[in-house]
């Protein structure tokens, strides 16, 4: 994807409207279990890990949606009482309505508010991370991320910015601003303080 291409892709992501809730946005292309799964090996195929029982929920939280209504009421009530449970248990906030793809990593214990319009594959997020809202007139503006991007611990992404693909967000770092695929930022506010190798 060329530098263009995402700064297309970033303005289209800024006027998407927020999953209400009412269809599963679980990835296309694979069933409940195989996606179950590939979290169980993403997340070194540890039962305890509470990344993956995060994303257990979530998964079970956005395929229920696919249920006819008269299931779907009975799984409602089973997903929101374990929802709150891991969300209290794990310190990871992750609601069904974020959009999350295929392998997301969720790495060590708690504080985890993320609240993102959408996650893409392959990304990494550690502890002490917050995505969300900049201001309180803007409720629907929430972040994008791309495919392949690492978040360091403590870092804040707030608003409509895009991480772009294989971006680096450093620790402790506060991003107001779109980032660029394959750029490292750092620092509050964050700014660039270099490049990854972007796949060929």
């Amino acid at each position: 994807m060329t530098r263009q291409d995402w700064k297309i892709r970033a303005a289209d992501d800024r006027r998407f409207v927020p999953n209400r809730g009412d269809p599963d946005r679980n990835p296309p292309g694979i069933g409940l279990l195989a996606l179950i799964a590939e979290d169980y090996r993403t997340h070194e195929r540890d039962w305890f890990s509470e990344g993956f029982w995060v994303l257990f929920w979530h998964r079970i939280g956005n395929w229920r949606m696919g249920l006819p209504l008269p299931l779907r009421g009975p799984m409602s009530l089973i997903y929101r009482m374990m929802f709150r449970w891991a969300s209290r248990s794990t310190g990871i906030y992750l609601p069904y309505t974020v959009r999350v793809g295929r392998r997301l990593r969720l790495e060590h214990f708690g504080g985890m508010i993320l609240v993102a319009q959408w996650i893409g594959d392959d990304v990494t997020i550690r502890q002490n991370t917050t995505f969300g809202i900049a201001r309180l007139d803007a409720l629907q503006d929430r972040p994008v991320i791309g495919d392949r991007v690492e978040i360091g611990a403590g870092a804040v992404i707030l608003g409509a910015v895009s991480i772009g693909d294989d971006a680096i967000v450093g620790a402790n770092s506060v991003v107001r601003r779109d980032v660029a695929p394959g750029t490292i930022v750092g620092g509050v506010p964050a700014q660039v303080i270099g490049r990854t190798e972007l796949p060929i």
